[in-house]
């Protein structure tokens, strides 16, 4: 029986049990950035009211957002030598957002992307301390940005819902 090829080695200043960690820590963040993304899109198909185009249109700028930042989350636990979580069951379990049942009124669709963009940027700003003791500064940058996405885009939502 052939023996199967060896696994490369990875060297790139950050020892193994630190960029699994990382990893663990961006799969996280990866099912909480997918399932913002699902729930934004959701809303976006079945927003109804008053504001319907101006929601409509942030809701589509913001799902249009977090599919592009998927594939960068996904990327970067690649790079560090691990498989990216890519399945619902798998999302549903590393997920801190839960689920919406039905279909919100358009203010509610409002609140729950607030709740979810909060959460999602919790969840980055985690895994911090990890990745500045291993100093990977990649994961650094990507958290960075993201925090900042997720901060900015609470606090758009936010703004709807004063009077």
């Amino acid at each position: 029986m052939a023996k199967a090829p060896a696994k490369p080695q990875i060297d790139i200043g950050i020892n193994e049990k630190d960029r699994k960690a990382i990893a663990k820590g961006l799969s996280a963040l990866l099912a909480d950035s997918y399932s913002l993304y699902l729930m934004t899109h959701n809303f976006h198909w079945n927003v109804r009211g008053p504001m319907f185009n101006t929601l409509h249109t942030m809701f589509m700028t913001q799902y249009t957002e977090q599919w592009g930042a998927l594939d960068l989350i996904a990327e970067r636990i690649r790079a560090l030598g691990e498989p990216a979580p890519g399945t619902y069951k798998e999302f549903s379990k590393l997920s801190s957002i839960k689920e919406v049942d039905g279909t919100p009124k358009a203010m509610e669709m409002v609140k729950h992307l607030v709740k979810a963009q909060e959460a999602t940027a919790k969840t980055a700003r985690k895994l911090f301390p990890l990745v500045e003791k291993a100093n990977d500064q990649p994961t650094a940058d990507l958290l960075t940005q993201r925090i900042d996405i997720h901060e900015k885009t609470a606090w758009m939502l936010r703004s709807l819902l004063e009077e």
